[in-house]
């Protein structure tokens, strides 16, 4: 099953924590996409010290690299896609992650209750 990690499950997914066993073996066997949006936050928020990754932005890199999780670029269509979104979320990152499932028509894998409230296939357990 094909599905878009929010920055923040992916975090968790990699630093293993507060995923529980199902959604750790619906990432492990499903076709993971990360927003390229998400590594952008990761490294803006580990430069400001609001994140934390043992090894820093490479390790991060290399580990979503190693785990055969996609990396998906932003594209023209998810830009225009965050005009259309209600105005609910005020976090750029998660509007454009938002978008990026809507488009590519693949659930988003969150915990961000804001989330929740937009018309978007989300996955959180």
């Amino acid at each position: 099953m094909r599905q878009l990690l929010d920055t923040h499950i992916v975090l968790w997914f990699l630093n293993g924590e507060k995923l529980s066993p199902e959604l750790c073996e619906r990432i492990i066997s499903g076709t993971n996409f990360v927003s390229v949006v998400s590594l952008w936050e990761v490294a803006i928020k580990m430069n400001i010290g609001k994140y934390e990754f043992v090894g820093g932005f490479s390790a991060f890199c290399e580990l979503i690299k190693s785990n055969d999780f996609e990396i998906l670029p932003i594209k023209n269509e998810h830009m225009q896609g965050v005009f259309a979104l209600p105005f609910i979320h005020k976090d750029p990152f998660d509007r454009l992650i938002i978008s990026t499932a809507k488009h590519e028509a693949i659930p988003l894998i969150t915990a961000d209750e804001i989330i929740h409230q937009y018309d978007v296939e989300w996955v959180w357990s």
